[in-house]
């Protein structure tokens, strides 16, 4: 359970995909798991009708949210494809970011939905009618929204795509969600009333956990936070390379799921400066192949400092920040 609900990296990429390649790769993961959830929401809709289980609506609303969060997501899919442009000069990666944020409140509208209902059928006990029905139900919601979620986060695995993997994590959720009806109705079967509205507040509760997931990775997306052994990998390659003496400031950063690099190196104070653009180029041709999903690396040679020489960035240091 704790490896299924917590989010944790599984590097696949060895190499680096294109953006276009990575886009299409996305878009088919929409418009495949949109498929298998619609029908999967559309069946325990039936049964919701037939059986008025509250449980089973919670699940049902949630499925149906997760389905159409592939819209938002086909949206900066499609925008990602763009050209950057004098205003836009980064391009439109970001907007999978604005997606991965839809995606996080759409989570949480559908748990207060969930926990509306439950807390309405407490108060209001009413007989779940055509359990065999409900349990069916709950068994296709959870096998349809355990492919989804291990489809999309492995896709947005491997392409870098932050908000592809938080609704990979929003599908898992109604799986679980799925798997608590079932135990919803055999309470009922029982002949425990109750037995239905508890489990949509436990629903509730499942949906929470993974709302918590999902906006951490958005959060971490948005503020451009990267794997720190990713740093570890792009510094270990520029050492490597012929003429660096040593890397200074280095920083990496999601633009959509590609990332770029801005790098200081240390090169001889005596190169010139067409052997310094060389090193330079070297260097950005180690990171391409060191860091996987790559596409662009701003590299700076700083000259190695001689002996009672003064800091040649001396004349920025009024304009740090304080």
């Amino acid at each position: 359970m704790r490896h299924l609900l917590t989010p944790h990296s599984h590097e696949t990429a060895d190499k680096l995909d294109s953006a276009l390649e990575a886009s299409a790769r996305g878009m088919r993961a929409l418009w495949v798991s949109l498929a298998v959830l619609g029908t999967t929401a559309l069946a325990q809709a039936v049964v919701v009708v037939l059986s008025a289980s509250v449980a089973l609506l919670g699940d049902t609303v949630h499925n149906a949210a997760d389905a159409l969060t592939a819209l938002p997501l086909g949206v900066a899919f499609t925008l990602g494809r763009r050209a950057a442009t004098r205003r836009f000069t980064y391009g439109y990666g970001r907007a999978e970011d604005l997606a991965g944020i839809v995606i996080v409140l759409t989570i949480a509208a559908s748990g207060a939905f969930a926990a509306w209902a439950a807390v309405g059928r407490l108060l209001d006990p009413q007989p779940v009618r055509h359990l065999p029905a409900v349990a069916v139900a709950a068994l296709i919601g959870f096998a349809g929204n355990e492919w989804v979620a291990r489809y999309r986060i492995r896709v947005g695995r491997d392409i870098g795509s932050a908000a592809l993997v938080a609704d990979g994590l929003h599908a898992r959720t109604d799986g679980f969600t799925s798997l608590a009806v079932l135990v919803g109705a055999g309470g009922a079967a029982l002949g425990w009333q109750l037995a239905d509205p508890l489990v949509g507040l436990a629903i509730t509760a499942a949906i929470l956990l993974v709302l918590r997931d999902a906006a951490r990775e958005v959060f971490r997306r948005v503020m451009d936070a990267v794997e720190p052994e990713l740093v570890d990998r792009a510094e270990e390659a520029l050492r490597r390379v012929d003429g660096v003496r040593d890397v200074g400031e280095l920083r990496l950063r999601w633009i959509g799921h590609q990332l770029r690099a801005e790098v200081a190196v240390v090169v001889d104070g005596e190169a010139t400066v067409r052997h310094a653009h060389a090193i330079a180029v070297d260097a950005e041709h180690a990171l391409l192949h060191a860091v996987p999903r790559l596409t662009a690396a701003l590299v700076h040679a700083d000259p190695a400092p001689a002996p009672g020489e003064a800091d040649p960035h001396r004349t920025l240091a009024h304009h740090a920040a304080a």
